[in-house]
């Protein structure tokens, strides 16, 4: 019995303390993965692990030894990744492609799983409890048929089996078995191979490259070393690579143009706001005299700095006359609208809730920054009345007034520029259409105007683009060979409850299918820099690489990721518009400078807030610099 002054309640009877557990377990996380910085949560959401933050699946009210299991698992699992993998190596080394991309994926998780497993029995128990639990949920023992059997998990158990000696689960059913005659059939000697491989991320990326090529699903990575020295090129340099290339050609050349001056003039000009000049300078710069230079920089002035970009990086389009920019209600008919928007709404209705929340969270800091404030000490203005004793013993002391002011909030738009590819359908699309949604409502309210806009291309295998191609004789390297569609959701202009339906078109059946994102940056941008607003933001939402089969099939392999990267660095480094990137399950990292990387859907609208939030907290804080740098 409880004495008096014990006010403790005692737990409802079968329920757990599962307190201690979870402290134990993130203590456990932090030491595996090496980081003691590394923020562990626990929650209902998809765990993941996201930068200086890990989440974990929280434990049932009454939870079973098999709960306690699979929760450290996933622990362990996510721990082991951040310890063992390198996502500048995985995305140098990530073939082309999504099927061989899920495979490259699968593979390295049972790599970085089956280094912990090696090393202690105990965690590879508990990553065999989560992998147990995961395909009990996933229902994989009722596939029974190998088109319904995924490939990528079949070569992930295999590959766990030949490292750790671990049989597949019982919960994976037939899956492994399925596949297990045309994995070993095709790829069994260089499957062999992988385990003297386990500990070097970049030596086991290339063996399983040497797979899927074995597999037919992609091209082996290739032995050459000039190949490899580009591949060293550090994950942040990465998105200069084709313009240091571009210049270190120029210079083979006899060229005289200075690489390094033209940028520290093109900063300076960029912050001065003089963009055209800077743009006009730094082609000036690349020709040999300044006598000729003087009438090419200022027909430059007049045309589109991608076209001449599309020039110097040989990027070609074999036609336009196919392509189109069109609204989303010249797609569809108005009751068609009504319907996809209605069941936009049924398939992602709990998730409105979340997303509803942080859209709050971020219109109360924008509504925060827009806030007026006051400037005290003053010689004139309102009597301030905290200074009414200073005013009794001093009537003549002048500095006891204050005066409202405005914050310095510049006027901005926001573009957000989503992936309508084949990859993208499913969950992502959906979740990306309701964050898009919801975040254009946000922003207008707090006075942002927004623009929402979607590309894709309009046939699958190249369009009519491809049938002129073939009609003209097949002539070698015709560049980007498929119609454009480039759909405007909602106009800045245009306000949210005249374009809300507009977004339903994205659950429409045959819409989404390649895509070219080079040439989509450089719409959206257009689109951009004609606007009035003084702050642009363009932010881009894809799941992958530019993939268009009809294109890459008679051009380089690299021929449109080539392109992105160029845009991309002319964007960045020569336009004021402010750009930033998320990918869906895929590292974009390696192509923006600001840029985050989500495993899954269900993370966007977290993302797409913290991101933009960001931006302006940034904005909010350089003007708070400056306002005090001038009362200084």
């Amino acid at each position: 019995m409880a004495g008096r002054g014990d006010n403790t309640r005692p737990k409802p009877s079968g329920t757990v303390d599962a307190e201690p557990f979870r402290r134990a377990l993130a203590g456990c996380v932090r030491a595996i993965a090496g980081d003691h910085e590394l923020e562990v949560s626990f929650g209902a959401d998809k765990p993941g692990i996201s930068g200086e933050r890990a989440r974990l699946p929280d434990l049932p009210k009454r939870p079973t030894q098999n709960d306690f299991a699979v929760t450290r698992g996933v622990g362990d699992s996510i721990a082991l990744r951040k310890a063992c993998h390198d996502d500048a190596v995985h995305a140098r080394m990530a073939p082309q492609g999504p099927d061989a991309r899920a495979v490259y994926d699968a593979v390295e998780q049972a790599r970085v799983e089956a280094i912990g497993a090696r090393r202690m029995t105990g965690v590879g128990d508990n990553l065999a409890s989560m992998l147990e639990d995961k395909y009990q949920r996933a229902n994989y023992q009722g596939i029974v048929n190998r088109a319904d059997a995924p490939l990528e998990e079949a070569v992930a158990l295999m590959v766990r089996e030949k490292l750790t000696g671990r049989k597949p689960p019982q919960s994976s059913g037939q899956v492994v078995e399925l596949w297990r005659d045309f994995i070993e059939g095709k790829a069994g000697n260089v499957l062999d191979s992988l385990e003297g491989s386990v500990e070097d991320q970049q030596a086991f990326a290339r063996v399983v490259r040497e797979m899927l090529s074995a597999m037919e699903m992609a091209e082996d990575y290739g032995d050459d070393s000039e190949q490899d020295e580009q591949d060293e090129v550090s994950d942040e340099d990465q998105p200069r690579s084709e313009e240091d290339n571009d210049q270190s050609s120029q210079e083979e050349a006899g060229s005289d143009a200075a690489p390094a001056e033209e940028s520290e003039t093109s900063d300076e000009q960029m912050d001065s706001g003089e963009m055209d000049g800077a743009e006009a300078g730094d082609d000036d710069t690349i020709d040999d005299s300044d006598e000729d230079a003087e009438t090419p920089g200022e027909t430059r002035k007049q045309t589109d700095p991608f076209t001449e970009l599309n020039e110097k990086i040989d990027y070609r389009i074999f036609t336009t006359e196919f392509d189109e920019e069109i609204s989303a209600e010249e797609l569809c008919e108005e009751a068609e609208l009504d319907r996809l928007r209605a069941f936009l709404d049924k398939q992602l209705a709990h998730l409105q809730g979340v997303v509803g929340r942080l859209a709050n969270r971020l219109q109360r800091r924008l509504m925060a920054q827009q806030n007026r404030a006051w400037d005290f000490d003053l010689e004139e203005g309102y009597l301030d009345s905290a200074r009414l004793t200073r005013m009794i013993i001093d009537p003549m002391q002048p500095l006891s007034f204050k005066m409202e002011r405005d914050t310095n909030f510049r006027d901005t738009v926001v573009t957000l520029l989503i992936d309508n590819s084949g990859s993208m359908r499913g969950r992502p699309i959906t979740v990306a259409a309701t964050c898009a949604d919801i975040l254009a409502r946000t922003l207008e309210r707090c006075g942002v105007k927004v623009e929402l806009l979607g590309f894709t291309t309009k046939a699958w295998k190249g369009g009519q683009a491809r049938e002129k191609w073939l009609t003209s004789g097949k002539p070698p390297l015709p560049g980007r060979l498929n119609d454009l569609r480039h759909i405007v959701y909602k106009s800045a202009d245009a306000p949210w409850r005249r374009s809300r339906r507009n977004l339903g078109l994205m659950m429409r059946e045959g819409l989404l299918k390649e895509n070219i994102d080079g040439e989509a940056l450089i719409w959206a941008h257009r689109r951009l820099r004609n606007r009035p607003e003084q702050r642009k933001i363009l932010m881009m939402i894809s799941d992958g690489a530019p993939v268009d089969d009809s294109t890459l099939s008679v051009n380089p392999g690299n021929y449109l990721e080539r392109h992105l990267r160029a845009v991309i660095e002319e964007i960045e480094t020569r336009s004021p518009v402010e750009l930033l990137a998320i990918g869906i399950g895929h590292d974009v990292t390696r192509y923006y400078r600001r840029a985050v990387t989500i495993v899954d859907a269900e993370e966007l609208a977290g993302a797409m807030t913290e991101q933009l939030a960001a931006l302006f907290a940034d904005e909010a804080a350089g003007g708070s610099s400056r306002r005090g740098r001038r009362r200084a």
